[in-house]
């Protein structure tokens, strides 16, 4: 191949693009795992807070949600190698403002630019591909290839970490991305042919800046409320700012000659339908992979490696179902795809709700495993069903709408559990210490520290020959607020299929194209938010 200018040939810019492509979302998804299981030792290097460490992950989650729809849109009007270039350069930058980070703050903005860049990675590499292989079944060849690509990255980033941790400070492991994001620059320059929509679209400023404000505004409101309290003066601020900016980000929209996400979609109940589902699905689950985790870390006392082990149960039974799910949507209805995953995903929650401290490992796995069974059933069809919904020429937009309220609930989902978590955990801690015969000084002691420093708060304290019961006492409040959440998470995927069944039909033909593409991202993406946030609690919140 000739890597001096575009390749020429159809086969061999298909080539070209689709390593690009792997390696775009390689360099996006390297840091979530990488920067994840080296929580604690940032922790213990920066002198961080527990709150201020949890805006390590927040800052890269923020800006996915809050940039992934003006991503596709920017790559329509001015280019989609040109974006793609510039994701790259922004994960890059963001790699070199981490690797030389003094202060927590400073991580926080290296942080910030890396999802940026990964926002502007996800839905460009994808349209790289379409725009080469127009074909839609070897199109979904293709993404195949690069979800594979996203999950290695995703793999392999705790080993990475590992090997540099045991060797070296913590800041090296953003090394490896400056580099590969620098060469991924230069040979785009020289392999990817540009495209642009094949119709005029223009940016939407105010819906973006609005659009921004209330993401922001929410996600910020509900993590600092789970973490302090829902009646500080912050929090219904930021609520307030996301209600307001909601508000105006409708106005915009419905005025807007270009809206980033029409409105009209949601005249669709198939459209309307799945982006609810891909929300509530996504707060449940995300939130139940972080729960999942501290579960892990806190009672069982697993470290990431044994904690990734168990995890690996959900991942590997999604992926085996999905393609075989992709391949029986022509056959079987969304409807009936989606809310039959939906009430295996219920089941498998509710089932959970007996693990105690010693629940081993072949219990958990009959219980995860079907979990990650109706994982694969929904998000293969969710994503595709919407982008089938509407007309062709939105179909783009209908994809990236669903991913953006998917990415909301996601980063809702940790903090919204999580407090629930905290409150019935406190509430329940003093009883369990009275049960253990831990009375007096000793367990107001414990009770004081869990509920100004968080539950993990109390492994850091000395409570000498009382330190077993107070742990056991702690693991038993733990479950107690584990069970309240997955009492909640169950409910909310019963919820969402509820909702499959009362507004999904069967949708309009003409998009079979975009349906592939939809399915195989979206199932991707499925995988990786639940892997990557369940490593991030594992190591980075056990504090609680």
């Amino acid at each position: 191949m000739n890597v001096t200018t575009p390749a020429s040939g159809p086969a061999d810019r298909r080539a070209a693009t689709l390593v690009m492509a792997c390696l775009g979302v390689f360099v996006a998804y390297l840091p979530v795992t990488t920067v994840a299981v080296s929580l604690p030792a940032i922790q213990s290097a920066l002198d961080a807070t527990t709150a201020q460490l949890s805006w390590v992950q927040d800052a890269f989650v923020l800006p996915m949600a809050a940039f992934i729809l003006t991503a596709g849109v920017v790559g329509d009007v001015h280019g989609r190698k040109k974006v793609f270039q510039a994701g790259l350069l922004f994960s890059a930058t963001g790699a070199a403002v981490a690797l030389s980070a003094q202060s927590v703050q400073v991580l926080w903005i290296g942080q910030a630019f890396a999802g940026l860049g990964a926002a502007t990675l996800l839905p460009t590499t994808l349209a790289l591909i379409s725009h080469v292989v127009p074909d839609h079944r070897e199109r979904g060849r293709f993404i195949g290839l690069w979800a594979a690509s996203l999950m290695l990255a995703l793999a392999v980033g705790p080993i990475v970490a590992g090997v540099i941790l045991d060797h070296f400070s913590w800041r090296w492991i953003y090394l490896p991305a400056i580099p590969v994001s620098l060469l991924a620059t230069v040979f785009a320059a020289r392999l990817l042919t540009d495209s642009r929509a094949p119709f005029e679209r223009r940016l939407d400023w105010p819906g973006q800046i609005t659009a921004t404000m209330a993401v922001t505004a929410l996600v910020y409101g509900v993590i600092e409320g789970g973490a302090d309290s829902f009646a500080a003066p912050k929090v219904l601020a930021a609520l307030a700012v996301a209600v307001v900016g909601g508000a105006a980000f409708v106005l915009a929209e419905r005025r807007s000659d270009s809206p980033m996400l029409d409105l009209a979609l949601f005249r669709s109940p198939a459209f309307t339908a799945t982006t609810l589902v891909a929300m509530i699905t996504f707060l449940a689950l995300i939130g139940f992979f972080f729960l999942l985790s501290l579960y892990f870390g806190m009672v069982q006392r697993l470290d990431t490696l044994e904690a990734g082990w168990r995890l690996l149960v959900v991942t590997a039974c999604a992926i085996l179902v999905g393609g075989p799910v992709g391949r029986l949507m022509h056959r079987i209805s969304a409807r009936v795809l989606i809310a039959g995953g939906l009430l295996v995903v219920s089941a498998s929650l509710f089932s959970l709700i007996g693990v105690d401290a010693d629940t081993s490992f072949l219990s958990l796995a009959w219980r995860l495993a079907p979990l990650g069974l109706g994982l694969g059933a929904v998000m293969t069809p969710m994503t595709a069903t919407a982008v089938a919904s509407v007309p062709h020429h939105l179909a783009g937009m209908a994809a990236a709408g669903n991913n953006a309220f998917r990415q909301v609930g996601g980063a809702l989902g940790p903090a919204v559990l999580g407090a629930l978590l905290t409150t019935r955990a406190l509430d329940t801690l003093p009883g369990h210490l009275a049960d253990a015969g831990v009375t007096g000084a000793t367990g107001e002691r414990a009770v004081a520290a869990a509920d100004q420093g968080g539950l993990g708060a109390v492994a850091g304290i000395d409570l000498g020959p009382d330190t077993g019961r107070v742990m056991g006492a702690l693991g038993e409040a733990f479950l107690d607020g584990l069970r309240l959440c997955l009492t909640v998470a169950g409910s909310l995927t019963l919820l969402a299929a509820v909702v499959a069944v009362v507004l999904l039909r069967r949708p309009r033909g003409g998009a079979a194209g975009a349906t592939q593409v939809a399915a195989s991202s979206s199932a991707a993406g499925a995988i990786t938010a639940g892997v990557s946030t369940a490593v991030a609690g594992s190591e980075g919140r056990r504090e609680a």
